[in-house]
């Protein structure tokens, strides 16, 4: 991280939101095809688009593939837990709310590990992974009159992947983000391809004076689709805060 000499009186502390789209037929709560690519708001139905009367039925495939990602993590799987309403009005997510969980994730803790530049290893903790729904998707490049919308996207599954602000640098950020990948990939739940959308981050970005154990202002950087792009975010929003 090229960052002058700042980093001699400040400490970067990032924390990551990594949410990984899972691999199923359907969608995490109707029957609609889970399909990236389709001719677009053809894998709709009443329950995606939220229709007075219209009641969601969880996807078993999707609490499974949540608790092998759980497992692979060390993390402890919750014997009971609680679906929430997100309320939110935007112009892809047509229900008005997003389905997630807050108080009762299905996992909480766990740990992944990262490469050290001294060539061994130490672990990223996790403070929860959880499920919910991905949104619709604005389009803004093919109007230049108009925002279009496809709600292909509208109710697939994620999980959201929650790091505890243990990341230092830029490039543990990136190597944190590789391990995910790898992990996701390796368990067959996520495919793992950010150029498409099914790996996206967000981070928080705070800095502290060195030796401090108290956490600064933070500031969330959303929705970034490349390990580089999360790299630059990182570095110039340290810099920013300096």
């Amino acid at each position: 991280m090229s960052n002058g000499h700042w980093s001699e009186r400040w400490e970067l502390v990032v924390g990551l939101e990594v949410h990984a789209q899972l691999i199923t037929e359907s969608k995490a709560y109707s029957s609609d095809p889970n399909a990236y690519g389709d001719h677009p708001n053809t894998n709709v139905s009443v329950v995606s688009l939220g229709h007075p009367g219209t009641l969601p039925v969880p996807n078993r495939k999707v609490v499974e593939l949540a608790i092998r990602l759980g497992l692979a993590c060390g993390s402890g799987i919750a014997d009971r837990m609680h679906y929430a309403r997100k309320n939110y009005f935007y112009p892809d997510l047509p229900k008005g709310y997003q389905i997630t969980q807050d108080t009762t994730p299905i996992c909480t803790g766990g740990e992944v590990m990262v490469p050290t530049p001294q060539g061994g290893e130490r672990p990223i903790r996790l403070v929860r992974i959880h499920m919910e729904e991905d949104s619709g998707k604005s389009i803004h490049d093919v109007d230049p009159f108009n925002t279009l919308v496809d709600l292909n996207r509208a109710g697939v599954p994620l999980v959201e992947i929650v790091s505890e602000p243990d990341i230092r640098t830029s490039q543990e950020a990136y190597d944190y983000l590789v391990e995910v990948r790898r992990l996701v990939r390796y368990l067959d739940i996520c495919d793992g391809n950010m150029e498409e959308g099914s790996l996206r981050c967000d981070a928080n970005i705070s800095v502290r004076p060195k030796g401090s154990t108290t956490y600064g202002t933070r500031t969330e950087v959303k929705n970034l689709n490349s390990f580089r792009n999360v790299q630059r975010a990182i570095e110039f929003e340290a810099a920013r805060q300096v």
